[in-house]
């Protein structure tokens, strides 16, 4: 399998604080991958090296064989993101902010119609064109803001938190979408600390204070850590981190 995304001790610091440890990890095409973790372990920073909006203190990264510090601009080009605020603008109508992204991410006139008409319909809001983004709920948002993340079909879409705040009902449906996304071959980069969407991943990093300390599949981390449940383990792989450094 081609690879995506692969970090290499890559590092960012703040002055004296380290929010990502010298991390290495790969990602192949087409599939998903979690970085899962507290809040403040540093996944929303990797996250933003990664699309180039933050630029590593040390080490190295790609994406699509793009350089996170010298091709930042290649590599805005290729991606989606989506966080967990939605970026969308909120006194626009559904209609208006599809078109508002369409053009930010120069999608050609030619199949701009044919794009919104296929984000309409895997949003669901078919009809609900004209509607204005404030009055739709969380889960409508959030798959609104999905859709205009993927309206130019990039190669590799992140995702930061999305569906944080949202009900289990919209989450679960957000999913459904996302695996479809990653049948279709995007390659899916999302940070959750929701247990239960964790096995969604093909594979998934476990993050701890800026560190990696765990890192393979669901079903392969389960069985080397002889635990039945995803959050047992990413207990024990805290606890067990918390001992060593002390």
């Amino acid at each position: 399998m081609t690879l995506a995304v692969k970090a290499v001790k890559l590092t960012k610091k703040f002055k004296t604080f380290t929010a990502v440890n010298g991390v290495d990890f790969s990602v192949q095409s087409g599939e998903i991958f979690g970085f899962i973790g507290p809040n403040g372990a540093g996944k929303s920073t990797t996250i933003r090296m990664l699309c180039g909006i933050l630029a590593p203190t040390s080490g190295k990264a790609t994406v699509e064989g793009f350089d996170v510090d010298t091709q930042s601009d290649k590599i805005k080009e290729i991606i989606g993101y989506m966080s967990q605020k939605f970026s969308l603008y909120n006194d626009l109508t559904v209609a208006e902010n599809i078109e508002f992204f369409s053009g930010i991410h120069d999608v050609p006139a030619d199949v701009m119609a044919e794009r919104k008409n296929e984000i309409l319909e895997m949003s669901g809001l078919k009809g609900r064109e004209n509607i204005i983004t404030a009055l739709l709920s969380g889960g409508w948002r959030q798959r609104l803001a999905l859709g205009c993340s993927i309206i130019h079909r990039p190669k590799v879409l992140f995702l930061d938190e999305p569906t944080a705040g949202v009900d289990p009902l919209s989450r679960r449906d957000f999913w459904v979408l996302i695996r479809e996304l990653a049948k279709n071959g995007t390659t899916v980069f999302v940070t959750t600390h929701y247990m239960d969407e964790v096995e969604n991943c093909n594979r998934l990093a476990l993050v701890y204070a800026g560190n990696i300390i765990a890192y393979g599949s669901p079903k392969e981390l389960k069985e080397e850590k002889k635990t039945q449940s995803l959050e047992e383990l990413f207990v024990n792989s805290i606890r067990s981190y918390q001992k060593n450094e002390l």
